[in-house]
């Protein structure tokens, strides 16, 4: 078996989405479940502090990190079933697989499900720790079971949606087994017959400005179309400005709170979950007066308040400390707590 090469005081600005130069004390690849124990057998490895990387898309980096970064390269896109009494199929994807480029492959074997998620930057592997979520769809609407490692043992366990204990933005992943594992391949439940959820968001009106018939129903690739319309007009590509997309969470409130600031601020926006209402976050930092603001070299989006960005050559410390700014000031204006959705190293 070959074990990867280490390499020492790496560079991970090429490796984060925020362009933050921060340095890595060692750092390996690794392309299967073998490559990876034996890197877990090496005792530089077994001593340091780990860091999983995918696509280092939701990472802001304030210093070096002393430790060591694995760089998750397992590839693979495959159909392993097909299930024509409920009309779906089950598809793996390797972690270390972009998540847009599983879209794009369910899409292209006329498989849907997961359309209303693209775009969305980071890998497969990232995926279910935070249970992403876009325009009315969650990862765990057809999250079928993962596989990944036990960092200690070295041995690979199966999580089905149970056990990974998904909520808002959140998994078991990122409460009681962090750091614990790394996910190497995720399997998703599909559909073989279109069920277009448009009813979130601006997906129906941009379906119309795109050419679609109100009265006609769109196939899965014109809502990722769409939907991939909208991301693009609000997001910043951290290709041209360093981003990390949504910086914080969309607060939930209880409904009494919420009527409270209902009654104070008309204007506020909510849409109903179990418990409470949700409240977009970019509401509260813009009408706080942040959206726009610059501050040498990082700042806030000047078209979606939810974006802290990186204009060029910033230190991941600025970015922060303008974080808990922005917490500070919503706490003061609206007596609502934000949490950063962004991983803060």
């Amino acid at each position: 078996m070959r074990i990867p090469t280490l390499e020492a005081n790496v560079s991970l600005r090429a490796y984060n989405t925020f362009g933050i130069d921060a340095h890595a004390r060692l750092f390996a690849r690794f392309t299967s479940v073998e490559e990876l124990r034996g890197l877990l057998q090496l005792p530089e490895v077994q001593q340091a502090e780990k860091l999983i990387l995918g696509g280092g898309s939701n990472l802001l980096f304030t210093k070096d990190f002393d430790g060591i970064v694995l760089k998750n390269e397992v590839f693979g896109l495959e159909i392993i079933e097909e299930d024509d009494a409920s009309s779906t199929a089950l598809v793996r994807a390797g972690a270390g697989e972009s998540w847009h480029g599983l879209v794009q492959f369910a899409l292209d074997q006329d498989l849907s499900g997961i359309e209303n998620l693209s775009l969305i930057p980071g890998t497969v592997g990232a995926a279910p720790l935070q249970n992403i979520g876009a325009y009315g769809a969650e990862l765990q609407d057809t999250f079928e079971h993962l596989e990944a490692m036990e960092i200690s043992t070295g041995a690979v366990r199966t999580f089905d949606r149970a056990a990974c204990g998904f909520g808002y933005r959140e998994s078991v992943f990122k409460g009681p087994l962090k750091n614990q594992f790394i996910v190497t391949s995720v399997v998703f439940r599909l559909l073989r017959e279109a069920r277009p959820n448009v009813s979130y968001g601006a997906i129906q009106t941009t379906l119309q400005d795109l050419g679609l018939a109100a009265d006609t129903p769109p196939t899965p690739r014109q809502v990722s179309e769409a939907v991939m319309h909208i991301r693009r007009s609000k997001l910043p590509d951290p290709a041209e400005i360093g981003n990390a997309g949504s910086f914080f969470k969309n607060p939930e409130l209880s409904q009494h709170k919420y009527d409270e600031l209902k009654a104070a601020y008309p204007g506020l926006p909510g849409y109903p979950v179990p418990g409470g209402v949700k409240v977009p976050a970019a509401w509260l930092i813009e009408q706080s007066g942040w959206k726009g603001h610059r501050r040498g070299q990082h700042g806030v989006h000047d078209r979606q308040a939810l974006v802290l960005v990186n204009h060029g050559g910033a230190q991941g410390a600025d970015i922060q400390a303008l974080a808990y700014e922005i917490i500070a000031s919503v706490r003061a204006k609206f007596g609502v707590e934000l949490h950063p959705e962004v991983n803060i190293m």
